[in-house]
């Protein structure tokens, strides 16, 4: 395998993890949903009832993940582990390429299995033993927010907000945002009681209503999501009598096919303890593109 491959599948992972992220611990919502009061408002309101669901949901601060996602032929994959969310994202998920052209290209690396782990400024993605006789010995590649902003414009910079601020409660807050959701009946999921809701966002609006980026950058990304092809997103969403998030499926349309994402919560609270890997084993992704004569990333 020659240097192009690994940049090319260093390339890759940044997206795909990242998008694994986001896939297992939800997209990033409009904060005037969790601000909006519930008061005087009947408990058989649906929105009165999300508001409940966001803030029991955002106040647990951790659970335990699981998750599959797909990308039309580019990838499906899935996701399993344990996140918290109490300030950003941290946490460790084991995730599988199952299918498509990113699991092709893992397994000339030797492994389509990779752990990755959330801290508040990188996350890390521990690569196979190919990749690392490519990659001066080292198996783990450091991947900054503030790199990623820098390398890859608009794109970068709303991956690092969202990255850094997407939680579960995030998606109650997508349906909130949108301005169209509606209670979808009673049904169980992993054995409890269930409400399901269902609705549908515009993508490029609620980026804007939500990422904090400079006008600049979000009519860079206004232009990247419309050359991908991404305009809507439906959201459903499972909450549990003690107003809790135990499922959530989103679907989407994009240059490269069709998205799903489906999340399953559970465990609540769940302990969380996330180890930086050892310094002698990691390679920092800026200096991995350096290194294989790339600076850049493809929008």
């Amino acid at each position: 395998m020659n240097s192009t491959m690994v940049r090319r599948v260093a390339l890759s992972t940044v997206l795909v993890t990242a998008l694994a992220g986001l896939a297992a611990c939800g997209s990033g919502g409009s904060d005037e949903g969790g601000k909006a009061s519930g008061q005087g408002t009947a408990r058989t309101d649906p929105l009165a009832e999300l508001r409940s669901a966001e803030k029991t949901t955002a106040k647990a601060a951790s659970a335990k993940v699981r998750s599959t996602t797909t990308l039309g032929s580019v990838m499906s994959m899935t996701a399993d582990g344990t996140l918290g969310w109490r300030d950003g994202i941290t946490g460790t998920l084991t995730i599988t390429y199952t299918g498509g052209t990113v699991a092709d290209a893992m397994r000339k690396l030797g492994s389509t299995t990779m752990e990755t782990r959330y801290l508040r400024d990188a996350y890390y993605s521990r690569m196979g033993d190919a990749f690392a006789r490519q990659a001066g010995g080292r198996h783990w590649v450091r991947y900054s927010y503030d790199a990623l902003a820098d390398l890859a414009g608009a794109s970068g910079a709303y991956l690092k907000d969202q990255t850094r601020n997407a939680t579960p409660n995030q998606s109650v807050k997508l349906l909130l945002a949108s301005g169209d959701v509606r209670k979808a009946g009673a049904e169980k999921v992993s054995g409890e009681n269930t409400t399901r809701y269902s609705g549908t966002v515009d993508v490029a609006d609620l980026a804007t209503r939500n990422s904090g980026l400079t006008a600049r950058q979000l009519a860079d990304l206004k232009k990247q999501l419309d050359q991908a092809g991404v305009t809507t997103e439906t959201i459903d969403i499972w909450v549990d009598d003690q107003g809790l998030l135990l499922k959530k499926v989103e679907r989407g349309t994009t240059a490269n096919g069709t998205m799903t994402s489906t999340a399953y919560y559970s465990d609540y609270g769940a302990r969380l303890s996330v180890q930086v890997p050892p310094e002698s084993d990691t390679q920092d992704f800026t200096s991995l593109m350096h290194t294989q004569g790339g600076t850049g990333l493809s929008g």
